[in-house]
């Protein structure tokens, strides 16, 4: 979990791992964050989605906080505080473990058996010159590589694509399905080797109202559909109704419940499209 810090100076609870959860838990699923980060702080900018949630933090003097201008392709962000290195020796039972780093605090691939792994690496490619400094995007260090290997699904966005060429690669060959979104643009699927990447078509949201986090929901739908045995272009759909409705509204509250989803997807899907792509 991370504390965004918007235009404004409201300061809001983030991170993927918290988007993602939350929207595991909204499909129905029993949902566990492991953070790192002053407890007290992080259990009080939780308290809102306390029912919802299981909240598991490694103490640190400080909560990484980011602090957020602009959206989409031209959001920029400072890093305020960091909390440092999550430990992943002893994570609690899952059938899903969604890998949700945001501030290079994943080093190492976690030991042990799920019956689904997901990644989104955004924070793999993060760095950033001490406190303030502003996070900028790096080819991904050799380390982080590792976290691809073994997974079974990973989200990405377009602008993360190339960083993370290498990392694609690893997750493509092991048989992951790798989604890389494009805001209100077609969807890249890349499943293994040999299988021709498609493309699903994404209904735009005609007036969003905050996308901080729509990524996040996007995946942790994703890979919840994936796991349930969903094909990959229907996964995609409802990942995409997942973001569209939380772009409807404001803050982590504003994403969707099952029921919800799955009446976007049915409107949606009788106006899109899964069409082959180049596989260049």
């Amino acid at each position: 979990m991370t504390i965004d810090v918007l235009p404004g100076g409201e300061r809001r609870p983030g991170g993927t791992a918290l988007y993602g959860a939350l929207q595991a838990a909204r499909l129905g699923l029993d949902a566990t964050i492991v953070t790192r980060g002053r407890e007290d702080e992080l259990r009080e900018l939780l308290a809102p989605f306390s029912d919802e949630l299981e909240l598991v933090v490694q103490p640190a003097p400080l909560t990484t906080t980011l602090q957020t201008a602009g959206s989409g392709e031209q959001r920029r962000q400072r890093m305020m505080a960091w909390a440092g290195a999550i430990e992943t020796h002893a994570l609690p039972p899952a059938s899903i473990l969604h890998l949700a780093p945001v501030a290079a605090e994943l080093t190492a691939r976690p030991a042990g058996t799920w019956r689904f792994v997901g990644l989104t690496p955004q924070g793999l490619e993060r760095h950033w010159n001490g406190p303030g400094g502003e996070v900028e995007s790096r080819e991904l260090p050799e380390g982080a590589l590792a976290l691809f290997e073994g997974c079974d699904g990973v989200v990405l966005s377009r602008q993360e694509q190339a960083s993370c060429a290498s990392g694609i690669e690893r997750a493509r060959r092991g048989g992951a399905l790798v989604a890389i979104t494009a805001g209100g643009a077609e969807t890249l699927l890349l499943a293994g080797p040999g299988t021709p990447p498609r493309r699903v078509a994404v209904r735009p949201v005609a007036n969003p109202v905050d996308d901080l986090g729509a990524g996040d929901v996007y995946a942790a739908a994703l890979f919840v559909a994936l796991c349930e045995g969903t094909e990959p272009e229907q996964a995609a759909l409802l990942a995409a109704a997942a973001a569209a409705l939380r772009l409807g509204g404001s803050g982590p509250g504003a994403i969707a419940r099952r029921s919800e989803i799955e009446a976007q997807a049915a409107s949606a899907a009788s106006s899109s499209a899964v069409s082959s792509a180049p596989s260049s």
